[in-house]
């Protein structure tokens, strides 16, 4: 396996992981939240998404799913464009409410972006230091490797939180 291939897995498995956790759900169902403070799992798609589309447009030197492909203006966020969901206050988790399709479209359209570049890539490619604003530097491996793991971490609690929407009354329609 190389490393593209391994790459391309791991990028699959957060798509299908995405899928499920929205599968079904209702735009009030995908903005519940547990509390007052807690991410919603509409809040957490997106912006797992927004950041594989941010961080891999970066290295790969295109420009963002997001703003380039209509996304933004399909979602109408009051959030300035290059908003990623980091640092967002709980009031900001609040606004982000969507429906599955847009959603599931959203993350489709990063991921195919995102396995056109990662393809292109050998094992050469992965020591490319791609950001100097840390110590030490961050290369291009660490960068895919970073958005993979936020990536997984941010869709396991999406599926959390689809769990506990699963064991609880439904919501009012």
């Amino acid at each position: 396996m190389t490393s593209a291939e391994l790459l391309i897995d791991a990028f699959d498995r957060i798509r299908d992981e995405v899928r499920e956790a929205v599968r079904g759900l209702t735009p009030d169902e995908l903005a519940y939240r547990v509390d007052e403070d807690a991410n919603s799992i509409a809040w957490l798609v997106w912006h797992l998404t927004r950041v594989q589309d941010d961080h891999v447009a970066e290295v790969a030197g295109t420009d963002q799913v997001w703003t380039s492909a209509g996304w933004a203006e399909r979602f109408d966020l009051p959030f300035e464009p290059g908003a990623t969901g980091y640092g967002h206050s709980s009031a900001d988790v609040a606004k982000v409410r969507a429906d599955a399709e847009l959603l599931v479209g959203y993350y489709e359209a990063t991921h195919e972006r995102t396995l056109a570049y990662v393809a292109t890539l050998s094992g050469d490619d992965l020591p490319r230091v791609v950001d100097r604003n840390w110590d030490p530097p961050v290369t291009l491996g660490v960068r895919l490797v970073s958005v993979v793991s936020d990536d997984l971490a941010h869709v396991g609690q999406a599926a959390f939180v689809r769990g506990l929407l699963e064991r609880r009354p439904p919501l009012v329609r």
